[in-house]
């Protein structure tokens, strides 16, 4: 491209906080290049010559994960918004419960006892659509409510 490249372009996009995904082609690559351009959030890194088979690979991946993060998008929204159903208490108890506490500890912290723990958790299991505490705990992390654990 004249007077920009294609790192310099996708450095611009990104200050732009343009967050569409981008494939790079470039008929002087290297691999300082492309993986600068990876670090940046490049989708892809293709060198011309290139088949076009590759290139619509490329754009199909790109395409596919566009799709994926638009209907994780929605999904993390609408358990935002079931969240926002839940009382101060029942949040209380969601949170105890899916950072993995027992039940007896969710009570002794907030100071009610173990079968209103019980009573709120089937109250947040309810108006969470949770079929199990594993269930509820994915939904937490996918609303941002719970940080990923970190591996070792």
């Amino acid at each position: 491209m004249p007077g920009i490249s294609g790192v310099d372009l996708l450095h611009r996009l990104r200050e732009l906080g343009v967050q569409m995904p981008v494939i790079v082609i470039t008929g002087h690559g290297d691999v300082q290049l492309a993986v600068e351009a990876m670090k940046i959030g490049a989708r892809d890194f293709i060198e011309k010559p290139f088949d076009d088979e590759l290139l619509l690979g490329a754009v199909r991946n790109a395409l596919n994960d566009v799709g994926r993060k638009a209907q994780h998008g929605a999904e993390r929204s609408a358990l935002l918004e079931r969240i926002t159903s839940l009382t101060n208490r029942e949040r209380d108890v969601l949170q105890g419960l899916v950072a993995g506490k027992p039940n007896k500890i969710v009570a002794y912290d907030l100071g009610i006892s173990p079968r209103t723990v019980e009573i709120y958790r089937a109250h947040v299991m309810t108006k969470m659509g949770a079929g199990s505490l594993s269930e509820l705990v994915r939904m937490a992390l996918i609303a941002g409510i719970l940080e990923s654990p970190s591996m070792p």
